[in-house]
Protein backbone atom coordinates (compact mmCIF):
# COMPACT_ATOMS: atom_id res chain seq x y z
CA UNK A 1 0.00 0.00 0.00
CA UNK A 2 2.71 2.31 1.06
CA UNK A 3 4.43 1.67 -2.57
CA UNK A 4 0.88 2.49 -4.41
CA UNK A 5 0.44 5.71 -2.28
CA UNK A 6 4.52 6.60 -3.33
CA UNK A 7 3.57 5.77 -6.81
CA UNK A 8 0.82 8.56 -7.17
CA UNK A 9 2.38 10.91 -5.16
CA UNK A 10 5.63 10.93 -7.34
CA UNK A 11 3.72 10.79 -10.39
CA UNK A 12 0.34 12.73 -10.18
CA UNK A 13 1.60 15.95 -12.34
CA UNK A 14 2.71 13.61 -15.21
CA UNK A 15 -0.97 11.43 -15.40
CA UNK A 16 -2.96 14.95 -15.27
CA UNK A 17 -0.98 15.34 -18.72
CA UNK A 18 -1.25 12.04 -19.92
CA UNK A 19 -4.83 12.27 -19.14
CA UNK A 20 -5.40 15.32 -21.06
CA UNK A 21 -3.69 14.19 -24.09
CA UNK A 22 -6.06 11.04 -23.49
CA UNK A 23 -9.10 12.74 -24.21
CA UNK A 24 -7.49 14.36 -26.94
CA UNK A 25 -6.88 11.15 -28.96
CA UNK A 26 -10.28 9.50 -28.08
CA UNK A 27 -12.00 12.01 -30.08
CA UNK A 28 -10.18 11.27 -33.01
CA UNK A 29 -11.78 7.97 -34.54
CA UNK A 30 -15.02 8.84 -33.70
CA UNK A 31 -14.69 10.62 -37.32
CA UNK A 32 -14.94 7.32 -38.82
CA UNK A 33 -18.15 6.47 -37.06
CA UNK A 34 -20.21 9.44 -38.38
CA UNK A 35 -21.12 8.03 -41.35
CA UNK A 36 -24.85 7.24 -42.53
CA UNK A 37 -26.43 4.49 -41.25
CA UNK A 38 -26.97 1.76 -43.62
CA UNK A 39 -30.60 0.25 -43.22
CA UNK A 40 -29.30 -2.68 -41.69
CA UNK A 41 -28.57 0.05 -38.83
CA UNK A 42 -31.53 1.64 -39.26
CA UNK A 43 -33.49 -1.16 -38.29
CA UNK A 44 -31.66 -2.36 -35.21
CA UNK A 45 -31.24 1.20 -33.35
CA UNK A 46 -35.41 1.35 -33.29
CA UNK A 47 -35.47 -0.55 -30.45
CA UNK A 48 -33.42 -1.98 -27.60
CA UNK A 49 -33.54 -4.77 -24.82
CA UNK A 50 -34.89 -4.46 -21.83
CA UNK A 51 -33.41 -4.34 -18.55
CA UNK A 52 -33.24 -7.56 -16.87
CA UNK A 53 -31.43 -7.68 -13.05
CA UNK A 54 -28.38 -9.93 -13.90
CA UNK A 55 -26.31 -10.06 -10.36
CA UNK A 56 -23.81 -12.52 -12.32
CA UNK A 57 -22.39 -13.08 -15.29
CA UNK A 58 -19.83 -15.28 -17.59
CA UNK A 59 -18.28 -13.96 -20.41
CA UNK A 60 -15.63 -15.71 -22.23
CA UNK A 61 -13.77 -14.36 -25.40
CA UNK A 62 -11.01 -16.30 -26.75
CA UNK A 63 -8.16 -15.49 -29.43
CA UNK A 64 -5.34 -16.93 -30.03
CA UNK A 65 -3.46 -14.18 -29.01
CA UNK A 66 -5.64 -12.87 -26.40
CA UNK A 67 -8.22 -15.05 -24.44
CA UNK A 68 -10.24 -13.80 -21.14
CA UNK A 69 -12.91 -15.43 -18.94
CA UNK A 70 -15.22 -12.85 -16.90
CA UNK A 71 -17.18 -13.23 -13.77
CA UNK A 72 -19.17 -10.09 -13.64
CA UNK A 73 -20.55 -9.00 -10.12
CA UNK A 74 -23.30 -6.49 -9.79
CA UNK A 75 -22.64 -4.47 -6.43
CA UNK A 76 -26.23 -3.02 -6.47
CA UNK A 77 -29.97 -3.97 -7.12
CA UNK A 78 -29.48 -2.10 -10.67
CA UNK A 79 -29.27 -4.00 -13.77
CA UNK A 80 -26.62 -3.42 -16.35
CA UNK A 81 -27.60 -0.57 -18.41
CA UNK A 82 -28.63 -1.40 -21.91
CA UNK A 83 -27.56 0.80 -24.59
CA UNK A 84 -28.49 -0.71 -28.03
CA UNK A 85 -26.60 0.51 -31.27
CA UNK A 86 -25.41 3.98 -30.16
CA UNK A 87 -22.95 6.05 -32.42
CA UNK A 88 -19.12 5.54 -31.45
CA UNK A 89 -18.53 8.79 -30.11
CA UNK A 90 -21.91 8.50 -27.67
CA UNK A 91 -20.38 5.28 -26.23
CA UNK A 92 -17.12 7.19 -25.41
CA UNK A 93 -18.84 9.68 -23.91
CA UNK A 94 -21.29 7.18 -21.59
CA UNK A 95 -18.46 5.45 -20.37
CA UNK A 96 -16.54 8.36 -19.36
CA UNK A 97 -19.26 9.88 -17.97
CA UNK A 98 -19.46 6.10 -15.65
CA UNK A 99 -16.05 6.13 -14.56
CA UNK A 100 -16.28 8.83 -12.86
CA UNK A 101 -19.09 7.59 -10.17
CA UNK A 102 -18.99 5.25 -8.02
CA UNK A 103 -18.54 1.60 -9.21
CA UNK A 104 -21.39 -0.42 -9.56
CA UNK A 105 -19.63 -3.54 -10.71
CA UNK A 106 -16.63 -5.81 -10.08
CA UNK A 107 -14.97 -8.12 -12.05
CA UNK A 108 -12.75 -11.09 -12.03
CA UNK A 109 -10.90 -11.96 -15.13
CA UNK A 110 -8.66 -14.33 -15.90
CA UNK A 111 -6.54 -14.24 -19.85
CA UNK A 112 -3.95 -16.02 -21.28
CA UNK A 113 -1.94 -15.19 -24.24
CA UNK A 114 -1.51 -18.54 -25.96
CA UNK A 115 0.71 -17.94 -28.93
CA UNK A 116 3.06 -15.40 -26.61
CA UNK A 117 3.44 -18.18 -24.23
CA UNK A 118 3.82 -21.06 -27.36
CA UNK A 119 7.01 -18.24 -28.25
CA UNK A 120 8.89 -19.14 -24.80
CA UNK A 121 7.98 -22.94 -24.79
CA UNK A 122 9.47 -23.31 -28.26
CA UNK A 123 12.90 -21.13 -27.13
CA UNK A 124 13.29 -23.26 -23.72
CA UNK A 125 12.46 -26.31 -25.70
CA UNK A 126 13.49 -26.40 -29.06
CA UNK A 127 16.74 -23.91 -29.00
CA UNK A 128 18.39 -25.11 -32.30
CA UNK A 129 15.22 -24.67 -34.03
CA UNK A 130 14.11 -20.94 -32.85
CA UNK A 131 18.07 -19.90 -33.69
CA UNK A 132 16.91 -21.62 -37.05
CA UNK A 133 14.21 -18.86 -37.42
CA UNK A 134 16.54 -16.13 -38.10
CA UNK A 135 16.07 -15.21 -41.46
CA UNK A 136 18.45 -12.57 -41.99
CA UNK A 137 20.03 -10.49 -39.85
CA UNK A 138 18.31 -10.23 -36.51
CA UNK A 139 15.36 -10.80 -38.21
CA UNK A 140 13.73 -13.77 -36.59
CA UNK A 141 10.15 -15.07 -37.43
CA UNK A 142 9.18 -16.85 -34.42
CA UNK A 143 10.00 -13.48 -32.15
CA UNK A 144 7.91 -11.80 -34.27
CA UNK A 145 5.04 -13.39 -34.38
CA UNK A 146 4.86 -13.40 -30.45
CA UNK A 147 6.21 -9.85 -30.16
CA UNK A 148 4.14 -6.90 -28.14
CA UNK A 149 3.08 -9.19 -24.82
CA UNK A 150 5.36 -9.10 -21.68
CA UNK A 151 3.63 -11.31 -19.78
CA UNK A 152 1.96 -15.28 -20.35
CA UNK A 153 -1.12 -14.82 -18.26
CA UNK A 154 -2.59 -12.67 -15.51
CA UNK A 155 -5.27 -12.30 -12.77
CA UNK A 156 -7.16 -9.04 -12.70
CA UNK A 157 -9.57 -7.59 -10.36
CA UNK A 158 -12.09 -5.07 -12.11
CA UNK A 159 -14.45 -2.37 -10.20
CA UNK A 160 -16.71 0.16 -12.15
CA UNK A 161 -18.83 0.54 -14.23
CA UNK A 162 -20.57 -2.06 -17.38
CA UNK A 163 -22.88 -1.34 -20.30
CA UNK A 164 -24.22 -3.46 -22.46
CA UNK A 165 -25.09 -3.00 -26.55
CA UNK A 166 -27.41 -5.97 -26.94
CA UNK A 167 -30.48 -4.77 -29.15
CA UNK A 168 -33.37 -6.78 -28.96
CA UNK A 169 -35.12 -8.62 -31.91
CA UNK A 170 -31.27 -9.13 -33.27
CA UNK A 171 -29.36 -12.08 -31.86
CA UNK A 172 -26.60 -10.90 -33.52
CA UNK A 173 -26.13 -7.79 -31.95
CA UNK A 174 -23.86 -8.02 -28.96
CA UNK A 175 -21.43 -6.52 -26.48
CA UNK A 176 -20.27 -4.65 -23.40
CA UNK A 177 -18.23 -1.94 -22.35
CA UNK A 178 -16.58 -1.11 -19.58
CA UNK A 179 -14.91 1.74 -18.07
CA UNK A 180 -13.69 2.18 -14.27
CA UNK A 181 -9.92 0.41 -12.14
CA UNK A 182 -8.34 -1.84 -12.70
CA UNK A 183 -5.60 -3.99 -10.66
CA UNK A 184 -3.49 -7.32 -12.28
CA UNK A 185 -1.30 -10.03 -10.95
CA UNK A 186 1.08 -11.79 -12.40
CA UNK A 187 4.67 -13.79 -11.79
CA UNK A 188 6.10 -13.93 -14.87
CA UNK A 189 7.89 -11.50 -17.34
CA UNK A 190 8.47 -12.47 -21.04
CA UNK A 191 11.75 -10.67 -22.67
CA UNK A 192 12.51 -12.19 -26.50
CA UNK A 193 10.69 -15.37 -25.75
CA UNK A 194 12.15 -16.02 -22.49
CA UNK A 195 10.58 -16.38 -19.03
CA UNK A 196 11.66 -14.09 -16.55
CA UNK A 197 10.13 -14.94 -12.81
CA UNK A 198 8.91 -11.83 -11.90
CA UNK A 199 5.96 -10.75 -9.33
CA UNK A 200 4.46 -7.55 -10.75
CA UNK A 201 1.28 -5.54 -10.31
CA UNK A 202 -0.26 -2.96 -12.15
CA UNK A 203 -2.93 -0.16 -11.59
CA UNK A 204 -4.66 1.41 -14.38
CA UNK A 205 -7.91 3.42 -15.26
CA UNK A 206 -9.36 2.41 -18.27
CA UNK A 207 -12.23 1.77 -20.19
CA UNK A 208 -12.61 -0.54 -22.71
CA UNK A 209 -15.09 -2.94 -24.68
CA UNK A 210 -16.41 -4.38 -27.95
CA UNK A 211 -19.80 -4.41 -30.17
CA UNK A 212 -20.70 -6.46 -32.93
CA UNK A 213 -24.00 -6.36 -35.35
CA UNK A 214 -24.57 -7.92 -38.27
CA UNK A 215 -23.02 -4.92 -40.16
CA UNK A 216 -19.57 -4.26 -38.18
CA UNK A 217 -17.53 -5.56 -35.19
CA UNK A 218 -15.88 -2.41 -33.01
CA UNK A 219 -13.31 -3.22 -30.47
CA UNK A 220 -11.66 -0.82 -28.10
CA UNK A 221 -9.34 -0.16 -25.20
CA UNK A 222 -8.01 3.08 -23.72
CA UNK A 223 -5.92 2.97 -20.63
CA UNK A 224 -3.60 4.67 -18.53
CA UNK A 225 -1.73 3.26 -15.68
CA UNK A 226 0.99 1.91 -13.45
CA UNK A 227 3.38 -1.26 -13.37
CA UNK A 228 5.59 -2.25 -10.70
CA UNK A 229 7.73 -5.14 -10.61
CA UNK A 230 9.29 -7.36 -8.02
CA UNK A 231 12.07 -8.14 -9.81
CA UNK A 232 14.73 -5.45 -9.17
CA UNK A 233 15.93 -5.85 -12.58
CA UNK A 234 13.26 -4.65 -14.44
CA UNK A 235 11.83 -0.86 -14.52
CA UNK A 236 8.65 -0.05 -12.97
CA UNK A 237 7.20 2.16 -15.24
CA UNK A 238 4.24 4.65 -15.86
CA UNK A 239 1.90 3.90 -19.72
CA UNK A 240 -0.45 5.69 -21.45
CA UNK A 241 -2.46 2.76 -24.23
CA UNK A 242 -4.69 3.47 -27.14
CA UNK A 243 -6.27 0.42 -29.27
CA UNK A 244 -9.30 0.83 -31.61
CA UNK A 245 -10.28 -1.98 -34.16
CA UNK A 246 -13.08 -1.95 -36.84
CA UNK A 247 -14.51 -4.98 -39.31
CA UNK A 248 -16.95 -4.10 -41.60
CA UNK A 249 -18.55 -6.78 -42.83
CA UNK A 250 -21.17 -4.66 -45.36
CA UNK A 251 -19.38 -2.07 -45.40
CA UNK A 252 -20.56 1.58 -47.30
CA UNK A 253 -18.30 3.28 -49.39
CA UNK A 254 -14.78 3.72 -48.88
CA UNK A 255 -13.59 5.13 -45.87
CA UNK A 256 -9.72 4.62 -44.76
CA UNK A 257 -11.05 3.42 -41.27
CA UNK A 258 -12.93 0.52 -42.75
CA UNK A 259 -11.63 -3.11 -41.37
CA UNK A 260 -8.33 -1.40 -39.51
CA UNK A 261 -7.57 -1.14 -36.39
CA UNK A 262 -4.06 0.31 -34.52
CA UNK A 263 -2.50 0.30 -30.62
CA UNK A 264 0.11 2.70 -29.55
CA UNK A 265 1.65 1.77 -26.22
CA UNK A 266 3.85 3.85 -24.20
CA UNK A 267 5.78 3.22 -21.41
CA UNK A 268 7.96 5.96 -19.57
CA UNK A 269 10.78 5.65 -16.56
CA UNK A 270 8.45 6.24 -13.00
CA UNK A 271 11.57 7.70 -11.65
CA UNK A 272 12.98 9.46 -14.31
CA UNK A 273 9.78 9.56 -16.77
CA UNK A 274 12.52 8.79 -19.96
CA UNK A 275 10.85 6.67 -22.60
CA UNK A 276 11.01 3.00 -22.03
CA UNK A 277 9.37 1.29 -24.83
CA UNK A 278 7.13 2.15 -27.71
CA UNK A 279 4.66 -0.62 -28.79
CA UNK A 280 2.67 -0.03 -32.45
CA UNK A 281 0.53 -1.66 -34.60
CA UNK A 282 -1.43 -1.28 -37.53
CA UNK A 283 -3.61 -3.78 -39.13
CA UNK A 284 -5.86 -4.38 -42.05
CA UNK A 285 -8.59 -7.18 -42.04
CA UNK A 286 -10.07 -9.19 -45.14
CA UNK A 287 -13.86 -10.32 -43.59
CA UNK A 288 -15.25 -13.56 -45.58
CA UNK A 289 -18.18 -13.01 -47.66
CA UNK A 290 -21.57 -14.04 -46.30
CA UNK A 291 -19.96 -15.21 -42.86
CA UNK A 292 -19.55 -12.81 -39.83
CA UNK A 293 -15.64 -14.06 -39.72
CA UNK A 294 -12.98 -12.01 -40.56
CA UNK A 295 -8.63 -12.87 -41.78
CA UNK A 296 -6.17 -10.38 -40.35
CA UNK A 297 -2.55 -9.02 -40.49
CA UNK A 298 -0.95 -6.91 -37.97
CA UNK A 299 2.49 -4.97 -38.65
CA UNK A 300 4.22 -3.17 -36.29
CA UNK A 301 6.99 -3.01 -33.81
CA UNK A 302 8.32 -2.86 -30.16
CA UNK A 303 11.43 -0.60 -29.05
CA UNK A 304 12.70 -1.41 -25.83
CA UNK A 305 15.37 0.74 -24.16
CA UNK A 306 18.09 -0.89 -22.61
CA UNK A 307 17.05 0.71 -19.25
CA UNK A 308 14.19 -1.71 -19.17
CA UNK A 309 16.46 -4.74 -17.51
CA UNK A 310 19.51 -4.19 -16.19
CA UNK A 311 22.16 -6.04 -13.36
CA UNK A 312 21.78 -9.55 -15.27
CA UNK A 313 19.24 -9.16 -17.20
CA UNK A 314 20.76 -6.29 -18.80
CA UNK A 315 22.12 -6.49 -22.85
CA UNK A 316 23.31 -3.50 -22.46
CA UNK A 317 21.58 -1.81 -25.90
CA UNK A 318 18.40 -0.61 -27.00
CA UNK A 319 16.33 -3.04 -28.80
CA UNK A 320 13.59 -2.81 -32.24
CA UNK A 321 11.68 -5.92 -33.27
CA UNK A 322 9.22 -6.37 -35.64
CA UNK A 323 6.02 -7.27 -35.32
CA UNK A 324 3.84 -9.91 -37.82
CA UNK A 325 0.98 -11.11 -36.41
CA UNK A 326 -1.58 -12.77 -38.50
CA UNK A 327 -4.98 -13.73 -36.97
CA UNK A 328 -8.67 -14.98 -37.41
CA UNK A 329 -11.29 -12.84 -35.82
CA UNK A 330 -15.14 -13.96 -35.50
Amino acid sequence: MLGLIHIVRRSIFSIAHLIIFFMLVLAVPCAAENQPETPEEKQITTETAPQELKRFEVVFEPDIYYSDIDFIFSLTKNPIPHLGEISELEIYTNLLSRAAILPQFLVLEASVYPVPWLGTYVRSNFPQFYQHAVLFGSFNWIEALTAGFNEPYAFSIFAGNVVDFTVSGSNDTTGLGYSGYLVSYGNYNIKHNQLIRDDWWEFEWKIKGDRKSPVKKLNWSFRIGAKEHGNRNITDTLYVSFRRDRVDYKPEGYSLFNNSGFEYTYYMDQRTFSQIEHYFTVDKKWPLENRQIALALALGFVWQSAKQYTGPLSTGSDSFTFIVRPNIQF
